[in-house]
């Protein structure tokens, strides 16, 4: 029971400091870096992902050497050995297609 009382302590303990640089850099006029830092560093830890998870258990995960598969040039795994072209190119004389 103690480490999520530590935890929310120190979390407050935070964002109480980082309120309190923001407001001083907004509203005193002798604020400096210490301040500014503080500020700076609590808005950079907000970008930080929190919420990761393994990449296999990631909803949309892309399936380990995918890429490198691709640029070998390896066909899909349904159907191994297939191998995908390009449309052919219109003539000039075979009208306009859909746009």
């Amino acid at each position: 029971m103690g480490r999520p009382i530590a935890r929310w302590g120190v979390a407050v303990t935070l964002g109480v400091l980082w309120w309190w640089a923001v407001l001083r850099l907004a509203l005193a006029s002798d604020a400096g870096v210490l301040e500014g830092a503080v500020a700076a560093g609590g808005w950079g830890l907000s970008l930080l992902p929190v919420h990761c998870v393994p990449r296999g258990r990631a909803a949309g995960a892309l399936a380990v050497g995918r890429w490198r598969a691709a640029w070998r040039g390896a066909a899909t795994q349904a159907a191994p050995g297939a191998v995908t072209t390009a449309s052919p190119l219109r003539r000039s004389d075979g009208g306009s297609g859909p746009s």
